[in-house]
Formats: structure tokens, sequence, C-alpha cells
């Protein structure tokens, strides 16, 4: 019975620690792209943003 429990937890820790260097690098990735605030306008979407927010307060 003690065995089948240690085999049981050690099949688990393997497999957790592969699902969490599979993951981690993913999870890094979304991190490091979630600091932008918004979407940025430049250009022509600066211009229609500006014109758009003009007509809409007149």
């Amino acid at each position: 019975m003690i065995a089948a429990l240690a085999h049981t937890s050690t099949m688990l820790l393997r497999i957790l620690t592969l699902c969490a260097m599979m993951i981690t690098p993913v999870g890094a990735l979304a991190w490091s792209n979630a600091g932008g605030l918004g979407i940025t306008k430049q250009g022509a979407g600066l211009v229609l943003f500006v014109t758009l927010q003009r007509q809409s307060m007149s």
C-alpha cells in the first residue's frame, strides 16, 4: 500500500514538473506583453480617433 502511494506521488510530481516547464514560458510571454495600456494610435489611426472624438463632442 505504501509503495503504491509512493509510486503515485512520484508520478504526480513528475507530471506537475513537466507541465510547469511547458507552461512557464507561455506565461512569461503573456506577462511581458500585458504591460501595454490599450491600443496605441499612430498615423491615420490617430487622425481617425481625434476626428471621431471631435464629432462626438459637437
